[in-house]
């Protein structure tokens, strides 16, 4: 089954064809690891998550290689350890820092249903890569050394006679546009406006190491090279996909593969790059002034990893996504559905219709579509669809409890005695069974009244706890 995805660069939905079969190579920027991640951080990490595991089922999982880093080289990570461990060196306390932050970024990630990345290299650990990358730039005539900064001159890319893509080509500006309308640093050591810092000195009690291009002083990185120095690592020169944010198309990607395409004379980075849209919350951009700004701890809080997950793919990954309690209690009841019917089921192949519709660049309303019509059928007592069906929900990333599990996280929530309800159903059903309309409508009534739905099928009757 062929895969296309939508590529950046190219402003098209192109083809998918790794450059090794055996190793598919992906990279993703992950989080910078200050403070708990919000919903909005949650939105890459379960789009890429979804493709690692469509590349695993469509080359095998030996054969897939995910990258997604952790920036612990942060002003703000910097900020946080010198407010919290007043007492500690500053290196020692933004170690204390990154390991607190990463455990809780990972326990949220892992409730969501992800699958861990095959590397998760940090940025610290990759100081000789960044250097030899500034180095070769350097020595290219990309990048200059100035007041013990090295920059990097975009005019210098744009006017070199290759194979070089000219920079500006991933978000789709030229350099007088980038310059109108970007928030670039005024600085007396920069030859042109938009030239970008690959390495600064660093300020008293900042972290440092020791600087390339025969700097003298130590310094520290700057943001865009972290990246291009953990891909090369890990993943070549060249790979095939790279993921993350559309805030992050400018200036970090721009500057990401204009930085690696210079250093290894390279008309690509990545074959594709893929960017997820923008989420908003209750129809208004997420901020704490507005007092909407919510992290995946607090949601989980209230509500399963999985909602979460399936309310994020409600929404093609590359529009821009509306975050509403009414969607969360929607995406509740489904789950709640698809567990009674199908997790206790068996089932090793998923669905073709589901694989069709991931495939054409990860089109997962078109993949819930048919998710509901298995669902039918497995419902009505089509064991093929039945493993199917169940076999797709796990490939996807739930089902990842038994119905009873399930079931029970849901009342030990709402403290429902559930022997209770289930003496109640069957109350009601002897009555309706005698035609005692009238009493199965006062159990009704008493159910709801506890907070419990109940629903009456032909295969009987179940029920749940309303949200």
């Amino acid at each position: 089954m062929e895969m296309r995805l939508y590529d950046t660069l190219t402003k098209e939905k192109r083809l998918f064809t790794p450059l090794d079969p055996n190793n598919v190579r992906m990279y993703v920027c992950g989080p910078t690891v200050y403070d708990f991640a919000h919903i909005g951080n949650a939105r890459p990490v379960i789009i890429f998550d979804v493709l690692f595991r469509l590349l695993r089922h469509t080359y095998g999982a030996d054969h897939v290689t995910y990258v997604r880093n952790i920036t612990d080289v942060d002003d703000k990570i910097n900020d946080r350890a010198a407010r919290d461990f007043p007492g500690l060196p500053l290196n020692e306390a933004i170690r204390k820092v990154t390991e607190l932050t990463e455990k809780q970024f990972h326990a949220d990630v892992d409730a969501l249903g992800c699958l861990r990345p095959t590397v998760e290299p940090r940025a610290t650990e990759h100081i000789a890569e960044m250097r030899a990358l500034i180095e070769k730039l350097v020595q290219g005539g990309f990048a200059y050394v100035a007041e013990d900064h090295v920059l990097f001159s975009p005019q210098a890319m744009n006017a070199a006679n290759s194979i070089l893509p000219r920079y500006g080509a991933l978000a789709n500006r030229t350099l007088d546009e980038m310059i109108a309308g970007a928030r670039v640093d005024v600085a007396p050591y920069k030859r042109d406006a938009t030239d970008f810092v690959l390495w600064k000195p660093s300020k008293p009690g900042e972290p440092s190491w020791p600087s390339p291009a025969g700097i003298k002083a130590e310094g520290r990185p700057g943001w865009h090279i972290e990246c291009s120095a953990m891909a090369w690592k890990h993943l070549g020169e060249r790979f095939d996909i790279h993921g993350g944010g559309i805030d992050l198309v400018f200036p970090h990607h721009e500057n990401e593969l204009a930085q690696t395409c210079c250093a290894f004379h390279s008309d690509r980075m990545a074959n594709i790059w893929m960017h997820n849209g923008f989420l908003q919350v209750e129809s208004e951009k997420m901020s704490k002034s507005l007092g909407n700004f919510v992290t995946i701890r607090e949601l989980l809080a209230d509500w399963p990893g999985e909602v979460l997950r399936l309310n994020m793919l409600k929404t093609h990954y590359r529009s821009p996504i509306d975050w509403t309690l009414k969607g969360v209690e929607e995406s509740a009841k489904t789950l709640d559905d698809w567990y009674w019917v199908a997790a206790d089921l068996g089932g090793e192949r998923p669905s073709d219709a589901v694989i069709e519709a991931l495939s054409d660049d990860l089109n997962t309303p078109l993949m819930i579509a048919a998710l509901h019509g298995l669902r039918n059928s497995a419902a009505s007592g089509n064991d093929r669809d039945r493993g199917q069906f169940a076999a797709s929900l796990r490939l996807l990333g739930f089902l990842s409890e038994t119905s009873a599990e399930w079931k029970g996280r849901k009342q030990q929530a709402s403290g429902v005695d559930a022997n209770q309800v289930d003496n109640l159903i069957s109350a009601r059903a002897a009555a309706r069974a005698r035609k005692d309309f009238g009493e199965s409508d006062r159990i009704r009534d008493e159910l709801a009244a506890m907070g419990v739905v109940i629903k009456d099928s032909k295969e009987g009757t179940t029920w749940e706890i309303a949200r």
